[in-house]
């Protein structure tokens, strides 16, 4: 049987690893390739003269005075934890596929599991932001899910204490290309709106099951049909949900075997995470610098902050 070359691929060894992101030097210049690709600019003015203080690590601005840091104004803002073990959470997270645990993080970093926590969830964080920047177009599949074990009382869609989100998939020749996950409050046709509208290219064509709320499609511009499916049994061997339902099993399966359980308020971040690594497998060591300089553009992100429930449509 021929092996799939995306899955089988080598991606990046601990070695190449350390050998690019192995010391502090190599860490800033890597960051600071990705922050200024095109040589330092000042954050205050936009100015690009400047002087460096190399006692205190400090950049000054030639023309309003501001002095910063390589690191301010970024996701690593002051953060106490040397850039070399950012450099390799960033590693451990983005070559896992199934993710990796803040616990196993704080083993595998040697800092305290509540820094191992507020590492992983700031970097999920930039992967959040930037998977705002592109939509799926085409032929897409989309699905209803909910995060959580089985629980008493009312099962299916009325299940208290579970945590809804939306999945789609886009698919090229009949195979998965990207997907587009996100936590909704509700299952209504306004979340459905405001999902297509972030992640849906106008005049995609899309398939869903006959839940009411996917009938929102049409009106955001979609070219939407709905498949009744039946029974929850019957659903997950209907070819035509082949790949979103496949996603849906993966991501849940990952979820389980890798953290065990995650708290509602925080699924966001882990969707977003799994939605950033499946749409970039396609080379794993890109990986790395691609999620710095996501990391170098996304804004501080105080620890309190992300401890709160957050924002969903």
């Amino acid at each position: 049987m021929a092996r799939n070359p995306v899955q089988f691929q080598k991606g990046m060894s601990l070695a190449a690893f350390q050998a690019d992101y192995g010391g502090r030097e190599s860490c800033e210049a890597a960051l600071r390739a990705q922050r200024w690709p095109q040589g330092f600019v000042c954050p205050r003015c936009q100015g690009t003269k400047h002087s460096y203080c190399v006692r205190r690590r400090l950049y000054q601005c030639s023309a309003c005075r501001t002095q910063t840091s390589l690191k301010a104004g970024t996701i690593f803002h002051k953060s106490k934890v040397p850039l070399t073990t950012w450099f390799l959470a960033i590693y451990l997270l983005t070559q896992s596929k199934n993710d990796i645990s803040a616990l196993e993080l704080s083993r595998q970093l040697g800092v305290k599991y509540d820094t191992a926590w507020a590492i992983k969830h700031k970097l999920m964080a930039a992967m959040q932001d930037r998977n705002k920047a592109y939509k799926l177009k085409g032929d897409v599949q989309i699905d209803d899910a909910y995060l959580g074990g089985e629980r008493k009382g009312t099962p299916g869609r009325g299940a208290a204490g579970k945590t809804p989100f939306l999945a789609a998939v886009e698919t090229r020749d009949g195979k998965p290309f990207y997907i587009k996950l996100r936590r909704v409050a509700a299952f209504s046709k306004e979340a459905l709106k405001s999902y297509a509208k972030e992640a849906l290219e106008p005049g995609s064509t899309v398939i869903s099951d006959g839940l009411s709320c996917f009938e929102s499609l049409a009106e955001a511009g979609m070219t939407h049909t709905a498949i009744k499916r039946g029974r929850a049994s019957r659903r997950s061997v209907d070819p035509r949900f082949k790949w979103v339902n496949t996603c849906l099993a993966n991501i849940k399966g990952a979820i389980t075997g890798t953290c065990r359980a995650i708290r509602g308020r925080h699924a966001g971040r882990y969707l977003a995470a799994y939605e950033y690594r499946f749409n970039r497998r396609f080379d794993l060591p890109k990986m790395v610098p691609a999620l710095a300089k996501a990391a170098a553009a996304t804004a501080p992100k105080p620890y309190a902050s992300l401890r709160i429930a957050e924002t969903v449509g």
